[in-house]
């Protein structure tokens, strides 16, 4: 980190400001306002789930390391799924959506197996002030061989018949806190947690070294989890079963 001489951290100027207040030199609500907090939801048995969400303080300008939408970029992964060689082409546009009153990014996902496409997905995440990532919706469709629709199971969108968004990546990533990726019951139950920051992964894209490694899960699939793993500056590098059926992505090119 570079730091600019005559420009005081976020720090130093909160505290400065906290000694002027406890002088009575300036009005304790000083205070409070270098004190920006953006309250993420409580995930876990007995608590309702239902964040509270200021569209003004959300941007589609998403720029968390671990997770940034650069518009325009694109990250290509292979591997395998359902048993089938699989590649997935993932596009941050530069199109904005509003969902639940908070303009967000879209972003494109493309699933192919066996080099035919069998789902069409569009994203909606927004960042908050804070610097942390969250999911507004989808709108997904499986498709068959032909290119035909045959479900749209698993589309929501926050605000609509009672869905909520999740957090995907909190702006510092704390291993152990259990977060909803999305809630609307029996359609869209994601939830994730950091198993480690200081992850080593390899894929055919490159090797990383401190990335952050988490877990995925959904009580609509209980018998299914999956790892990820993330590394700075790109987002997702790899995404690996950890229980269920054998399957992988990694990635293998960033066009931009």
């Amino acid at each position: 980190m570079i730091r600019r001489v005559g420009k005081p951290s976020a720090m130093v100027a909160a505290l400065a400001v906290a000694a002027l207040a406890v002088a009575g030199l300036v009005p304790s609500s000083s205070v409070a306002s270098t004190r920006e907090r953006c309250p993420l939801p409580v995930f876990g048995p007995g608590s309702a789930y239902h964040p509270k969400i200021v569209p003004g303080h959300f941007s589609p300008r998403v720029t968390n390391p671990w997770f940034p939408l650069k518009a325009g970029s694109t990250l290509v992964y292979t591997g395998v799924k359902d048993e089938q060689r699989a590649l997935n082409i993932v596009t941050a546009t530069s199109r904005t959506r509003r969902v639940d009153g908070v303009k967000t990014r879209v972003v494109e996902d493309r699933l192919y197996l066996d080099n035919v496409l069998r789902e069409r997905t569009s994203d909606y995440y927004a960042q908050d002030r804070c610097g942390n990532v969250w999911y507004f919706g989808e709108d997904t469709a499986e498709l068959d061989e032909h290119g035909h629709r045959v479900s749209t199971e698993g589309t929501f969108h926050a605000g609509v018949d009672g869905a909520q968004p999740g957090v995907v990546m909190q702006a510092r990533p704390e291993v152990g806190r259990v977060f909803r990726q999305e809630w609307y019951p029996g359609h869209a139950e994601d939830r994730f947690w950091v198993l480690s920051r200081d992850a080593s992964i390899r894929v055919p894209y490159g090797s990383f070294r401190h990335a952050l490694r988490t877990a995925e899960a959904t009580d609509l699939e209980p018998d299914v989890l999956d790892n990820k793993y993330y590394a700075r500056g790109i987002g997702q590098v790899a995404e690996l079963s950890g229980r269920g059926p054998a399957e992988s992505l990694r990635l293998v090119e960033i066009i931009s």
